[in-house]
Order: C-alpha cells, then sequence, then structure tokens
C-alpha cells in the first residue's frame, strides 16, 4: 500500500530490510520499477534472487537494469536472466556481462538477448563465457558482435560451437586475424566443408602455415580455386605430401599460380599424381627449378605429362632430366613431341642415355639440329640399331663428319647406303678406313663410290680395295 513518494523515501538499510517474501508477494511490478536506481543497487543478493520475480525483472527500467551491481548479476537466476528485457540487457555495462555465469549464459540467455547483446558487451564476455554458449547461441551472434570478438575468445570456442554454431555467412564474416587465431584443432575439427568453402580469399591468405598443415585432405579439396590462388607460397609450401596427392583436385591444380608452382618442395613435387601433372598449366610447369623437374618420377613423366607439356619444357629443364628420366620415363611419342631447341639441349649423357626405340623417334629435324657432339655421344648400338635410314639422310655434313671410327663401323649396309654425297664425301680418312668390306661391297652404291674424293679413295686400304 506505500505510495510511490513513501516508497522512493527508503533508505537503503530499510530497503535490506525486507524480507524476500514482503518483495515478491508484496511489491508490485508498479512499485518495483518506481525505485531508485540506488535502491535497487541496494538490494541483497538473497533479495534478488528468491526476491524477485520474473515478473518484477521484467519491470526493470534500463536505468534499474544498468544499476545492478556486478555481485546482483550474477546472483539472478537462469529464469530471472531470461526474463531481462533485450533493451535492460543491452543498457547493462559490460562489467555486469562478464560478471555472469557461465549457467546463466548458457541456460538463461535466449537468442533474442545474444542478439541484443552490443558490440562492447560481447567482447567484454570471457573465454569461459564464450567457451558456455550453445550452438544456437553462437549461430545468433550478429556480425558486428562476432568481429569484436578477440583472438582469445576465439580459441576458447569449441570445434562443436564452430562446427555446428557459426554459419557460412559467420564464417565469411571473420576477420583474418580471427582465422588466423583459431588453433589447429578447431581448424581440423571445427570447420566443416561448407565452412572451407565460405572462406574468403582474404581469410585463405590469412590461415598459418600450422593451420595450412592441419587440413584434411577433405578440406583441402574444399578450398575454392580463387582462394587457393590467393594463398601464399609458404602456405602452399607448408601442405603435406598426403594433402597434395589426396587433397589437391585437378581444378585446384590448373588454379595454383606460377609462383606457388615453383615454391612446391620437391617432396610435393614428387607426390603429385599422373593427372595432377597433366594439369599443370604450361606457364607453371615452365616455372618449375631443375631439383623440381629431377624429383618427378619416371611414371609422372611417361604418364603424366602430356606430349603439349612436354614440348613446352624450356631447354633447361629438358637438360635437367637425369638419363633414368629420360630412359625410363620419356615415352616415343614425348620424344617425337620434343623441339628441335630441346632437342639440341639435350645433354651427351642424356643423349647416350637414349633406348634404340627412343632414337628412332627422334624426327629428322630434331636429329639435325642436335650438336656434332651429341651424335659423337650415341653408342654403336643406338647407331646401328636406333638410327633409321630416314634419319641418316638427315644426317648434317658436320654430323657425319663427327662420328666416331666406332660409330662408322656400326653402321649397317642399309645406313651406309642412304648416306647423302654431301656428307659421304665430309667422312675422314680414319672414318672411311673404319667402314668394313661388307659395308663398302654391300653398302656403298656405284654412285657414292664415284663421288668418294681422290684422297678418299687413296685413304683405302688394300684390304678395303
Amino acid at each position: 500500500a506505500l505510495e510511490t513518494r513513501d516508497l522512493v523515501a527508503l533508505k537503503s538499510n530499510q530497503i535490506q530490510a525486507l524480507t524476500t517474501a514482503q518483495l515478491s508477494a508484496g511489491l508490485t511490478t508498479a512499485q518495483f520499477a518506481s525505485l531508485t536506481t540506488a535502491q535497487v543497487a541496494a538490494l541483497t543478493t538473497n533479495q534478488v534472487a528468491n526476491g524477485l520475480t520474473t515478473n518484477h525483472i521484467v519491470a526493470l527500467t534500463t536505468n534499474q537494469a544498468g544499476a545492478l551491481t556486478t555481485a546482483q548479476a550474477s546472483s539472478l537466476t537462469t529464469s530471472q536472466a531470461s526474463a531481462l528485457e533485450t533493451v535492460d540487457l543491452a543498457s547493462m555495462k559490460t562489467n555486469q556481462i562478464a560478471a555472469l555465469t557461465t549457467n546463466q549464459i548458457a541456460n538463461g540467455l535466449s537468442t533474442n538477448q545474444i542478439v541484443a547483446l552490443t558490440t562492447a558487451q560481447a567482447a567484454a564476455l570471457t573465454t569461459a563465457q564464450t567457451a558456455a554458449l550453445t550452438t544456437n547461441q553462437v549461430a545468433a551472434l550478429e556480425t558486428r558482435d562476432l568481429v569484436a570478438l578477440k583472438s582469445n575468445q576465439i580459441q576458447a570456442l569449441t570445434t562443436a560451437q564452430i562446427s555446428a554454431g557459426l554459419t557460412t555467412a559467420q564464417v565469411a564474416a571473420l576477420t583474418t586475424a580471427q582465422v588466423a587465431a583459431l588453433t589447429t584443432s578447431q581448424v581440423v575439427n571445427g570447420l566443416s566443408t561448407n565452412q572451407i568453402i565460405a572462406l574468403t580469399t582474404a581469410q585463405a591468405a590469412a590461415l598459418t602455415t600450422a593451420q595450412a598443415t592441419s587440413l584434411t585432405t577433405q578440406q583441402v579439396a574444399a578450398i575454392e580455386t580463387a582462394d587457393l590462388a590467393a594463398m601464399k607460397t609458404n602456405q602452399i609450401a607448408a601442405l603435406t605430401t598426403n594433402q597434395v596427392a589426396n587433397g589437391l583436385t585437378t581444378n585446384q591444380i590448373v588454379a595454383l599460380s606460377s609462383a606457388q608452382v615453383a615454391a612446391l618442395t620437391t617432396a610435393q613435387a614428387a607426390a603429385l599424381t599422373t593427372n595432377q601433372v597433366g594439369a599443370l598449366e604450361t606457364r607453371d610447369l615452365v616455372a618449375l627449378k631443375s631439383q623440381q623437374i629431377q624429383a618427378l618420377s619416371t611414371t609422372q613423366i611417361s604418364a603424366g605429362l602430356t606430349t603439349a607439356q612436354v614440348a613446352a619444357l624450356t631447354t633447361a629443364q629438358v637438360a635437367a632430366l637425369t638419363t633414368n628420366q629420360v630412359t625410363n620415363g620419356l615415352s616415343t611419342n614425348q620424344i617425337v613431341a620434343l623441339t628441335t631447341a630441346q632437342a639440341a639441349s639435350l645433354t651427351t649423357a642424356q643423349a647416350s642415355s637414349l633406348s634404340t626405340q627412343q632414337v628412332a623417334a627422334i624426327e629428322t629435324a630434331d636429329l639435325a639440329a642436335m650438336k656434332t657432339n651429341q651424335i659423337a655421344a650415341l653408342t654403336t648400338n643406338q647407331v646401328a640399331n636406333g638410327l633409321t635410314t630416314n634419319q641418316i639422310v638427315g644426317l648434317t655434313s658436320a654430323q657425319v663428319a663427327a662420328l666416331t671410327t666406332a660409330q662408322a663401323a656400326a653402321l649397317t649396309t642399309n645406313q651406309v647406303g642412304a648416306l647423302e654425297t654431301r656428307d659421304l664425301v665430309a667422312l675422314k680418312s680414319n672414318q672411311i678406313q673404319a667402314l668394313s668390306t661388307t659395308q663398302i661391297s654391300a653398302g656403298l652404291t656405284t654412285a657414292q663410290v664415284a663421288a668418294l674424293t681422290t684422297a678418299q679413295v687413296a685413304a683405302l686400304t688394300t684390304n678395303q680395295v
């Protein structure tokens, strides 16, 4: 029955003398709403928790809500906490919000109340409070509030809160600093493939190398091509061989920049599948360094590289191939695909390592472009059983003149008969003398004999004659 003028005249000690029954059953909501902020602040935690009804809490004014002490705030029951009107909750100070218990947070605050929190209030949540949020509450965080969370608050989120709480829109709204703050456990066990897809290019580029290496192969495969292309070279180089071989799709391989491809470790290069090797764009393929090229297996070369890719290799890359890669890696079709410049860049060791089938596959224009020391490096087996008569015809005079006496002696009769006059007359005396009587009698045509120089005829041994 106390009138408002009389009620507000009560001093703090008089307010504190009221029993919980007097408050709950005697004080009307209108009377409660008329209390001064000092009177509200004077209530004991027992009076608050056991004397105020949810109707009293609903009746709180924004000023009264803001006047609650941190002790009073933390003494509220979950029912009282849920009864706080959104406008009253939003008027509370950050230290009042921070004083709420994890039980009040998780079991008291509704999603509407979470939405009503101010950015400052969200930023004031303790790590324990952050970890206590339900997945529905996490999903209710507005973008402005979510991005206000500090690194330690982000790290306090459980993997369940991340995977089942954060929406893809919320993930995409996280700041790069927040993304970088995620623990490897949160990344690998928290982020779903849909959330990985939702990452922005800036967020993908913000991942730490530790986070990048913690991704599952499914997560790696979910990275959008634009995001992958935005990642730094050290992030790409940090990926495990398993992530490279079993995570990256061929579309992702296509999307890699030349700088990223050049940053691959030799172990990563060796881990590429044949499909991945085949997916490398020319601009990226030619960015590979010598040690990366040498890291490729013979299977990656033979079954992975297309003829177009082989033809696109730089002369330095071709020269960097090991003899094993040349002999057991390059198919005859790939040998055919070599350009004249590439053929001319083969080392003498590479040339002498070619199989007879590979030698026979060299195009005549490419063979003619080879240096004399490359021709001289061929084995007698390569000469006799590899070179075709068309290739013999295609040899230059300088190349024929560079043949060793052993190579000259290894020529078949058909090969000898295929020597053009210009090339035949380029043979030196020791080369002429290296020819067997069979090569002369069954190989040289009468036209060829007639074309020999007088010096060459004079060089013939008596046995050859």
